[in-house]
């Protein structure tokens, strides 16, 4: 055996021309799934990162009835007696209408979500205060942080600016307040608060005439692990209640489930492109195979079997494989390094999340070695083919 696995070696390495191009088509194939699963798996995980950060936590309670009509206080306290959980807050939604006037004239913007938030607990559980780029957080029950396409559509409005507010309270009937803008929130990805405006809760709650409710309670976990053993602990622990407890994956599903579509498909495009890597290796093969014709034969007329040829070009192809595998997969983990580090995004996008998963890097590399093996078996078994008499012909 090692006899062969020498002459495959020697064999191999006199072509280096021939190995380094069925090295790169390895490598290639390699490389081009790592930069998939970074890009596409990145960009799925920054997704969850930040509907998870800015608005679902890694546990969402919401109440059948619409409405959270319990004590938000008592609910806070209980969860944050877990030593799993961080912090929770939380939170109530409608939609308003805005106008201002700008420079003499009266800008008026419909349909604009707008969202409650406890800024003291809210701090604590997700990082919507990190997105205000311009002033400062609404710490104050008349100031209102407006996203950056809400800024832009009521003509540019800046920190200071005065803007008016009307929400439909439960009666149906009109509540306008005045507000102060107290910044300018803006976050890449379009997951943050952007197109909303965000006010303090107890403000949003005397306006909607819903005095002590709450649309949701976002929970932010130190251990996201964790999350549907807390999720089920809460549900056992509130059976009177009509609470619908969610982890982000549970809360975030819609988002999601199409996405996941579209990385199983680009995944399968990767696949298909190391496929064709294994064709690289069958037709280079064939030209060891044709161009050690000679050799061939001399090692059949000397009493070498069909088996010891087979064995040869299959050690070749392990060959081929092993150093394909290790060279696509230190340059994949290079690439996934970089991402990592520089926080990749694209025109200034949403940040990629990147991270190892070793799993799928030992599985491509092994993959890509297992077909590496698979592309030599039809160039070996015609190696195997020819005859001592017409191998060691000169053409």
């Amino acid at each position: 055996m090692e006899y062969r696995l020498r002459l495959a070696k020697r064999m191999l390495f006199n072509k280096k021309g021939s190995l380094i191009g069925a090295v790169l088509a390895v490598t290639i194939g390699i490389l081009v799934i790592h930069v998939n699963f970074v890009i596409f798996q990145g960009l799925f995980d920054a997704i969850v990162r930040d509907i998870s950060d800015y608005r679902n936590g890694d546990i969402l309670v919401t109440d059948e009835a619409d409405f959270i009509d319990k004590s938000d206080l008592s609910l806070v306290n209980w969860f944050e007696r877990i030593p799993y959980v961080e912090a929770a807050t939380p939170r109530l939604s409608s939609t308003a209408e805005m106008n201002m006037t700008k420079n003499g004239k009266l800008i008026e913007e419909t349909r604009i979500p707008i969202v409650g938030v406890d800024p003291f607990r809210d701090i604590r559980a997700s990082t919507v205060a990190e997105t205000v780029t311009e002033g400062s957080y609404v710490f104050s029950r008349n100031s209102i942080v407006l996203g950056t396409s809400v800024a832009r559509d009521l003509g540019g409005a800046q920190v200071g600016d005065s803007v008016k507010v009307l929400v439909v309270d439960r009666f149906g009937q009109d509540q306008i307040r005045r507000f102060t803008v107290s910044g300018i929130a803006s976050s890449p990805g379009g997951q943050g608060f952007d197109y909303s405006a965000v006010v303090h809760i107890d403000t949003l709650r005397d306006m909607m005439n819903r005095p002590g409710d709450s649309g949701s309670l976002m929970v932010k976990l130190n251990d996201p692990t964790k999350a549907f053993e807390v999720k089920e602990f809460f549900l056992r622990s509130f059976p009177n209640d009509d609470f619908i407890a969610e982890t982000i994956e549970e809360s975030a599903e819609q988002q999601l489930a199409g996405f996941r579509s579209g990385i199983a498909m680009i995944n399968m495009i990767g696949y298909f492109g190391m496929m064709s890597s294994a064709f690289a290796i069958v037709t280079i093969q064939m030209m060891l195979v044709n161009g050690k014709t000679k050799e061939i034969g001399v090692m059949r007329a000397i009493g070498a079997k069909r088996k010891d040829i087979l064995l040869i070009f299959i050690f070749q192809g392990m060959i081929i494989g092993a150093i394909g595998a290790g060279v696509g997969t230190a340059a994949g983990l290079g690439y996934t390094f970089y991402a990592k580090e520089t926080k990749m995004s694209f025109n200034n996008s949403l940040p990629l999340e990147v991270s190892y998963n070793w799993e799928k890097i030992i599985q491509t590399a092994l993959t890509s070695f297992a077909l590496a093996i698979i592309a030599s078996l039809y160039p070996s078994y015609r190696a195997t083919k020819l005859l001592p008499v017409e191998a060691m012909r000169t053409v």
